[in-house]
Formats: C-alpha cells, sequence, structure tokens
C-alpha cells in the first residue's frame, strides 16, 4: 500500500510517511462538556476515514490502562481498518506486561487480514502508570523488575513465535475435532495467521540500549516522546544517534533489508485565527525531568506558520532520519478541527519533508 522508495525531489529527509498519534484522552472538557469513550473512538474512526481521503500515511493510538484513554486497542483498529482503503493503523504502543501473547497475536493477525497488510504494531514494556503494577492486577505477577520489564520481554518473545507461526500446541487426537480442524500434524499454531505481520511490528524504545536491542531482535522502532536518557545535547541529535544505533545493530544481526523508524513530534501549523487562538505560544523547548527515576529527556513543541515549522523541522536530526514521522493531535478538540491540523501539514509543510500522499500511488 505504502511507497517504498522516497520521491525524487526530497530535500535531504527520509521522511517518507507521516500520520497521526492520539493519545485518546476522554472525559470532562470544561464548562460542563465531556467526551465520553464512545464518542472518543467514534471521532478516531471519522478522523481516520478523513486522512485516508487526504492520502496520510497513518493513524496511531497510544495504549493506557486505569486511565480515560484507550485501552483496547484491536476492536477500533479493526473499525477503521474495515472504513478505509489506505491509511496504516497501529499503536504506539500497547504494553506488553499487560498482555496475553497469544490472545494478543491471535487478535493483530485478524486486523492485519481485515486491513490487507495495514496494520503497525507498537509494542514495548509501556509508559509509567497511573497505578501502582497495574499488571499484576491483570495476573501476570512473579516479575523481578521494579518496572516489570521481564515480564513485558517474556511475553513479547511468545508474541513474536505465535505470530511467525510456529507450533505450540499439541494436538488432541482423540477430539472429534482433530482432523477438519487441527489437520493431523504436529504442534498447532495459533489462529489466524497472518503472513508478512511478523515485518509490521514495531518496538518502542526509550533509550538507546533498547533500540539496539530491538535492532538484534529483527523488528521496526518507534523512537519514544521522551527518552530516559540526558547526554548533555539536545533531544533530536540524542534520539538521532538513538536510531543510528539501531541501524547498526540491525545491519550487524544480518537482518535483510531495511527497518522502518518513526519518531512523534508535536507539530502545530498555525494558518487560522481559530488555531492562533488554540495553538499560539504552545511553542516549547527541549525539557529534562526524571521518569521512573530515570533523568530523562523530552523533545520540543512546534508552533508556528507553514514556513518557520519547514525550516524548523529540516533542522531536526531525528524527524531527517527517521522514515515516519507521528504527529501528535489534541484529539479532544474534535475530528474537524483535528482534521484541517492535519490537512495543513499535508499541504504545507510535509512535502517540503519529501513526502508525497497515498494518494499518488
Amino acid at each position: 500500500m505504502h511507497r517504498n522508495a522516497p520521491a525524487p525531489n526530497r530535500v535531504g529527509s527520509d521522511m517518507r510517511r507521516f500520520g497521526t498519534l492520539s493519545f485518546g484522552h476522554y472525559g470532562p472538557l470544561g464548562g460542563g462538556r465531556e467526551l465520553s469513550a464512545a464518542d472518543s473512538m467514534l471521532q478516531a474512526i471519522d478522523l481516520a476515514q478523513g486522512m485516508d481521503e487526504l492520502g496520510v500515511d497513518g493513524a496511531y493510538f497510544r495504549v493506557h490502562h486505569f486511565a480515560r484513554q484507550q485501552a483496547s486497542p484491536m476492536p477500533l483498529l479493526a473499525a477503521i481498518a474495515a472504513r478505509t482503503s489506505r491509511i496504516e493503523v497501529g499503536t504506539g504502543v500497547i504494553d506488553m506486561r499487560y498482555e496475553n501473547p497469544l490472545h494478543l497475536a491471535e487478535d493483530a493477525a485478524a486486523v492485519d487480514l481485515i486491513s490487507g497488510g495495514r496494520l503497525a504494531l507498537g509494542v514495548s514494556r509501556g509508559s509509567p502508570e497511573t497505578v501502582v503494577r497495574g499488571y499484576e492486577t491483570f495476573g501476570y505477577t512473579g516479575s523481578e523488575d521494579p518496572r516489570g520489564a521481564d515480564i513485558a520481554r517474556d511475553h513479547f518473545a511468545r508474541f513474536l513465535q505465535a505470530i511467525e507461526g510456529e507450533g505450540l500446541a499439541e494436538p488432541d487426537r482423540s477430539s472429534p475435532f482433530a482432523g477438519p480442524v487441527t489437520g493431523t500434524g504436529g504442534l498447532q499454531r495459533v489462529e489466524p495467521y497472518s503472513p508478512g505481520l511478523r515485518s509490521r511490528i514495531w518496538w518502542g524504545a526509550g533509550n538507546r540500549d533498547s533500540a539496539e536491542w530491538a535492532g538484534r531482535v529483527g523488528v521496526n522502532l518507534m523512537s519514544s516522546t521522551l527518552l530516559t536518557e540526558d547526554r548533555g545535547i539536545p533531544f533530536d541529535e540524542l534520539q538521532a544517534q538513538q536510531l543510528e544505533a539501531f541501524r547498526a545493530a540491525w545491519r550487524e544481526a544480518g537482518h535483510p533489508g531495511e527497518p522502518r523508524t518513526s519518531v512523534s513530534r508535536s507539530i502545530f501549523p498555525i494558518t487560522t485565527a481559530e488555531d492562533e487562538l488554540y495553538l499560539g505560544g504552545r511553542e516549547e523547548g527541549d525539557g529534562v525531568g526524571y521518569i521512573d527515576g530515570l533523568r530523562s529527556t523530552f523533545g520540543k513543541t512546534y508552533a508556528g506558520t507553514p514556513d518557520k515549522l519547514v525550516e524548523q523541522l529540516q533542522r531536526d536530526a531525528a524527524i531527517q532520519s527517521a522514515d515516519t514521522l507521528m504527529l501528535t493531535i489534541p484529539s479532544q478538540l474534535g475530528v474537524e478541527f483535528n482534521l484541517r491540523l492535519v490537512a495543513a501539514f499535508a499541504e504545507h509543510v510535509a512535502p517540503s519533508l519529501g513526502w508525497r500522499p497515498t494518494t499518488d500511488g
């Protein structure tokens, strides 16, 4: 569905795709108004349809448990896939500490088949939680790591086995369904199985070590909106170094082809008075703070006229390095507002970074 080579008139950037990353917040909006969970999901479907018509490459969703955000993304992704024809649907990221890896493999394969191979499934250990070790409430206990990283890696390894079609369960020869349902072979794989899904799995990395691990495993890389390291250099340069370390690990492991990489940014083209009202003055520089007890670096927010944004983004080392840019969007402001933001970026900014719409074929 997507292009495999950059457009010939690129301006020094590798950015071939862009989409939106929605945090999926719902709840009180102020002034007595409230966005319900149902409205949040229905608006996400409508927005994805509009972006598909614009030729935008992807609609991606954050996943958080015990919070008023998207927590079970597969039904939403399946609904979007069924209502669109080109746009990639995905997550950024699913917290593997909370997942039954075989159920996730079944769901992911189903969405990938419904979409015709348009799933971009981002998974990881997950971001900081709103509750204490919430994954234990889901039944996943026994971690020897204070943040459950060992559970996430174990679940991820099992998930990869499943989507690769590896046989995992011994068939019951005495079952009346053994022949027509399971066949007469050896260990049975989970179903459905989607060929090619393995190449559409992404790992969300918050530091260089995690990125290099993803390169060795052979999955695509989603570089986090924050990095749990501070090397005294700007966030975009730190992130670009992470992307290159990932690619180097991929090559050293001998994986074929080129992996995909993505970064996310808050970028707001200001083209109307309403944009200025909501978004003016939002531009912020890099931030440094502590996440999970680790000194961390946060990326900046860009807001300005399209010409100003083009100039700034062409100087952003990580955007220049990654092939996919995810725009974090203020989803609580509704479909019309967000679609106008995305359309302004697609028309006035993205082409100068090397992007062409999917509608161009």
